[in-house]
């Protein structure tokens, strides 16, 4: 993994030279220029993280090519101005124009290295606040106990400690974005960037500008590559990719350096790529759609999340994190889901998975006018049709113990049969039961797992 790269511009020899020493002896790359146009020529040869620019320099001042680099976009990172000559108007004018910081000289080392450490973090910070705004609404990992879930974020653990590419697939809603969250929390490259892209939010006229960034005489514009150098970039809906695009990003991605929209020369970067899809990619590549050989680039340690049907154990877990999100984050009002609600909740199929059910929680907290969540809120949200119901009356409660237990044992196996489609490989996960058990217990209740599967395919 690449360190982090620090342009320092100073026309002083002496100056430049004593801090390339020290910023290497920290364990940064640095890359120093002595006027205003060796400075363009670097910060447009590799972006930088950092920037130490002097103010007083011969060909142009520090402030002037500030402006310059503000008024083309983005500077792309925080930038320190050094000045031995500074005065309060100097140090406003720098701040309005972006400046992170302004350092005195002769520099205190101790300072210096303070505000390189700040700026970083400060960078850091404003990148994961960011990502985090536009993402997943405040969840912190994969929420859930259930053993599928258990397992796959110990996967995600071990696939995190290399820097292979990642393909992560699953229904829309099912929380990719949040595994591959986890993947770079994990990850060696954990402090660096995490930039997330949307294919289908690409520019349909020039798609490669956003990945790539441009370039031409005057200005620069970093593309997402670039932002993730050092980090990992996130890459949703791979397979609406373009074929051309599809073939740019693989070779970026295995040679480690690429070329600008409208550049000429190449750029290194350090990325690790992690891509997303509810396509089948397979199929995709069958169909001609998505190339095979990026296919299998980005094959090497596929992820499958599961549908929310699949690990309804989780259900109460979400459900508390979600309210408890919405009550402290929106200030919403506190509810409780009541026994019955959450029966329903689980009767229901999910197709819009967790995605679905955090809309649907943020829902209930808004509309709702009383203390607890009742079932036929759950049912007038979903539709959902109720298998059992805790508010309805026990008649069993009049048989013999042995009756009644069987009464309620047949009750509870249709009704785990039909949360998990008929499968009796899964109900015996679920309820803790030996295969070859449960099907002697379904027979023994007259219980037909395929007519319960052909009745929830009807």
């Amino acid at each position: 993994m690449s360190r982090q790269h620090i342009l320092v511009v100073d026309d002083e020899p002496d100056i430049r030279i004593l801090l390339k020493e020290i910023l290497e002896d920290e364990e940064f790359e640095v890359t120093v220029a002595e006027n205003a146009a060796q400075a363009r020529d670097a910060r447009r040869l590799r972006r930088p993280d950092l920037i130490l620019l002097d103010i007083w320099m011969p060909d142009m001042d520090g402030i002037a090519l500030l402006k310059e680099w503000a008024e083309n976009g983005p500077i792309g990172a925080p930038v320190i101005m050094m000045s031995g000559h500074g005065t309060v108007e100097t140090a406003v004018e720098a701040t309005r124009l972006g400046a992170y910081d302004f350092i005195e000289k002769p520099l205190s080392i101790a300072k210096l290295l303070l505000a390189v450490q700040r700026g970083l973090e400060n960078a850091n910070l404003s990148r994961e606040n960011l990502g985090l705004k536009r993402a997943i609404a405040g969840m912190p990992e994969p929420i859930g106990r259930s053993r599928i879930m258990e397992a796959l974020r110990a996967s995600c653990r071990r696939i995190a400690q290399h820097r292979t590419a990642v393909c992560i697939s699953g229904e829309s809603g099912a929380g990719k974005e949040v595994f591959a969250r986890y993947i770079h929390e994990h990850s060696p490259r954990a402090n660096r960037p995490f930039i997330s892209v949307n294919v289908a939010g690409l520019a349909r006229e020039n798609p490669d500008s956003e990945l790539f960034g441009t370039e031409d005489a005057q200005r620069v514009i970093y593309g997402s590559l670039e932002q993730a150098n050092g980090g990992t970039i996130f890459v949703k809906d791979i397979a609406d990719m373009d074929i051309s695009t599809q073939a740019r990003l693989l070779n970026a991605v295995e040679q480690q350096t690429m070329l600008r929209v409208g550049g000429r020369e190449a750029v290194p970067i350090d990325v690790r790529i992690i891509a997303a899809t509810k396509r089948d990619l397979a199929a995709e590549v069958t169909a001609g759609r998505f190339r095979d050989d990026f296919f299998y680039y980005l094959n090497v340690v596929p992820i499958q999340v599961p549908p929310l049907r699949e690990h309804l154990e989780d259900l109460d877990e979400l459900l508390t994190h979600y309210a408890n999100h919405f009550t402290l984050q929106e200030g919403l009002p506190r509810r409780e889901f009541t026994a019955a609600a959450k029966l329903r909740l689980r009767d229901y199929r999910w197709p819009g998975n967790v995605r679905e059910l955090k809309n649907l929680v943020q829902r209930l907290l808004i509309l709702g006018t009383t203390e607890q969540i009742e079932g036929h809120e759950i049912s007038a949200a979903t539709g959902v049709r109720v298998v059992a119901d805790a508010e309805t009356t026990h008649p069993e409660f009049e048989l013999p113990l042995r009756e009644a237990r069987e009464r309620f044992e047949k009750n509870y196996l249709e009704y785990q049969l039909q949360v998990h489609d008929g499968s009796v490989s899964k109900v015996a996960e679920r309820v803790g039961i030996e295969r070859t058990h449960l099907y002697r217990k379904l027979r023994s209740l007259g219980i037909d797992p395929k007519q319960i599967k052909d009745a929830i395919r009807e």
